[in-house]
Order: C-alpha cells, then structure tokens, then sequence
C-alpha cells in the first residue's frame, strides 16, 4: 500500500537531503531573531520605552539583544545550536507571556507564533544542528 509519510521520510533522510533541510530549516528560524534583534540594536531607545511600558526594565535591552541577535546568529551558523535553541525556546515562551496577551484576540497569533517557534527551537535542541554547521565542525 503506497503511505506518502514513507515516500518522504525516504526522501529527506537521504544524507545530502538531510544536510539541506536542517541548513534551511535553521537559516528560517534563525531569520526572527536576527531581524528582530537587529530592530532592537538601531531602534534602541525606542524598544526600551516600549519593554518599560509593558512592564519589563530597560535594563533587560542588553540581554534580549545578546540573547535574539546573538542566539539567531549561534543558530544560523550552528554554533552551539543546542544551547542557543534551548536559550531562543525559554526566550519566546517568556516573551509569549509577557508581551503577547493570549486573551487580546489581536495579539494571540503572535502568541502562538512564539509557542510554535519554542517547539521547533526544542526540535533543534534534540536533534543538533545538523552536518552542515560549525558544531559538526568542531565535534569532528
């Protein structure tokens, strides 16, 4: 009987398939946290009114830059990628809880997509970043 859940997994889990989509798979989730970080680095100021605002000191700034810039950049190029999404998946949820009400109807897609983000980083955290990252690199 023909399962296309087994035509794909014999697809992708051919190694240089694999090598691909756990590079790709890394470079999207690892995009959010750039683009965001970044936005925090040149819009500083006004992202330290914005987390006073809703109740998070300012003084957290350095550390959420260090922690999406830096994180998205320890993911992208799969350097410690284990620790990295472990650190992104607590940050999202965090940031899910503290500045995306899940009951504001307009908010809760922001919500789930920070849920959903945590998920996938845990995904990254079991199984690695893959053969094509610094990470394999240096465990070689």
């Amino acid at each position: 009987m023909f399962n296309p859940n087994v035509v794909v997994k014999n697809i992708v889990t051919q190694p240089s398939v694999e090598n691909i989509v756990t590079l790709v798979a890394r470079i999207l989730i690892a995009q959010i946290f750039l683009i965001s970080g970044w936005g925090k680095i040149t819009g500083y100021a006004a992202t330290a009114q914005y987390m006073e605002s809703m109740g998070v000191p300012a003084a957290l700034l350095p550390l959420t830059i260090l922690v999406e810039f830096g994180g998205g950049l320890a993911l992208l190029f799969g350097f410690q990628a284990r620790f990295a999404a472990f650190g992104l998946a607590v940050f999202s949820v965090l940031t899910a809880f503290l500045f995306h009400d899940s009951t504001d109807h307009s908010q809760q897609i922001n919500f789930m997509k920070n849920v959903v983000m945590a998920g996938g980083l845990l995904y990254v955290m079991l199984y690695g970043a893959g053969r094509l990252s610094l990470d394999h690199v240096i465990e070689k």
